[in-house]
């Protein structure tokens, strides 16, 4: 049977699968990332796993992958098939797709993509925004990232940075948080699962309270936590508002650690945007579908459609 390799790579498990044709996961396997050991591990753990998928393929199904894809977290220049940085993993200038290549025999076609925008991709063209032409999907993790779907392809941007939508600017003024980024009042320094978790702790004077704590209070009706949330939810909208306003999507897609809340999320969610939007068409806002084999099936589909002809328009 024909299949692909499909890697998913995050800060501390790799997740990994052959995909047939229909996107049926053939095998799964997963692997701990090696992050404490160096760059050098990690990478040496992702070629490791590819060609034990390349050697399981064969023996399974009589032949090896058609192609590759992989997904990565950090900057990713899929055009050079490099994985530009990575503060999570400590890499930097990493030529992932020529490691891929020489290691799974040279001819293997590979593809390099961002681990959101590649998970956006499988959720809008086979899960939650399937059907959609037009969608934005957001991972609300411990950071918040974001991917542009247009006629079934990922928008990269010019320089491998569209969809970074944690960073617009919600928040104002003399208390506005910092972020990471050297921004001030940006999306995911109020509204990402570790500043729900932060603002939740602070609320209730313990350190190990997080955000799963925080909804679940929420869901019961104490009100520090349904004042936490709330301005968690505000400034979601505020950011998916002008968002909407951009890019005019039919679909708003709701991933991540957040969005497994449930109601608790989308209700407060669907009502702030809709009080928010004046001119614009509102947007269905739905939860993703594909859970955390969104990466995989992404990567999957970045692998099979480097076997079409119009490869260059789907890239993640």
């Amino acid at each position: 049977m024909k299949h692909v390799i499909a890697l998913d790579v995050g800060g501390t498990a790799m997740k990994a699968a052959l995909i047939g044709p229909d996107h049926q996961l053939l095998h799964e396997a997963r692997r701990p990332t090696r992050r404490g050991q160096g760059p050098d591990a990690v990478v040496g753990g992702i070629l490791d796993l590819a060609a034990e998928l390349q050697a399981t393929g064969r023996e399974t199904f009589g032949q090896g992958a058609e192609a590759a894809g992989v997904a990565v977290p950090g900057i990713v220049d899929s055009e050079a098939g490099t994985a530009v940085y990575s503060a999570n993993l400590g890499w930097r200038d990493v030529p992932l797709r020529d490691l891929l290549r020489e290691r799974l025999g040279g001819g293997t076609p590979v593809a390099l993509g961002h681990d959101v925008r590649t998970g956006g991709l499988a959720e809008g063209r086979i899960g939650a925004g399937r059907g959609a032409d037009r969608f934005l999907f957001v991972a609300l993790g411990t950071g918040i990232a974001g991917a542009i779907g247009i006629d079934g392809r990922i928008e990269q941007g010019a320089h491998g940075y569209a969809g970074e939508i944690g960073h617009i600017s919600v928040r104002s003024g003399p208390n506005a948080p910092k972020c990471g980024c050297g921004g001030l009042g940006c999306l995911e320094t109020v509204a990402s699962a570790a500043a729900v978790s932060a603002a939740w702790a602070r609320a209730t004077g313990d350190p190990a309270a997080d955000a799963a704590a925080c909804a679940a209070a929420v869901a019961a009706g104490d009100p520090r936590a349904r004042a936490v949330w709330q301005e968690a939810v505000d400034a979601l909208a505020d950011g998916l508002v002008i968002g909407l306003t951009l890019l005019d999507p039919h679909t708003l897609i709701i991933g991540g650690g957040l969005a497994e809340a449930g109601e608790t999320l989308f209700t407060p969610l669907r009502a702030a945007v809709a009080e928010r939007i004046t001119f614009q068409k509102t947007p269905r806002v739905v939860p993703a579908a594909l859970g955390d084999a969104a990466g995989c099936l992404g990567a999957g589909l970045l692998a099979w459609d480097l076997l079409s002809t119009d490869a260059t328009e789907v890239s993640a």
